[in-house]
């Protein structure tokens, strides 16, 4: 099994999405425990910029050889910037999780951050510490 990593700088969500936040964007990804589950990505679903997106709700698709995985908005707010880059090449969320952003979210309600984990409460919970 690959070593798993989990950047502390990062917010996690129950639904293995990362956010990074950025003043009052938040920077989402998948996991590198959620791209290791799913196996090899070959198709990644966007959001189209200006979307509202509601936390909790499905906003992203990922599929990969093994399934298809929903993306759940971890925060309410306007998609701002999508990563069209993963559209043509979506095996980088493989190679690089968190170097691989899906969306940014320009924030609503900041106090929704505090719902998600920490780096070592996610490890807890993806059975990995």
């Amino acid at each position: 099994m690959v070593e798993v990593d989990y950047p502390a700088d990062l917010k996690y969500t129950k639904d293995h999405e990362w956010v990074k936040v950025v003043g009052e964007v938040a920077v989402v990804g998948i996991t590198d425990y959620a791209q290791d589950a799913l196996g090899d990505i070959v198709f990644v679903e966007m959001p189209k910029a200006g979307v509202q997106a509601q936390k909790g709700k499905g906003i992203a698709v990922v599929e990969s050889v093994k399934s298809v995985s929903d993306v759940f908005a971890p925060v309410s707010g306007e998609v701002v910037e999508v990563n069209s880059e993963l559209e043509a090449a979506p095996e980088k969320v493989n190679k690089d999780p968190y170097g691989s952003w899906m969306f940014k979210i320009k924030m609503k309600d900041q106090t929704e951050l505090s719902a998600m984990m920490s780096a070592d409460d996610y490890k807890k919970l993806a059975g990995k510490d």
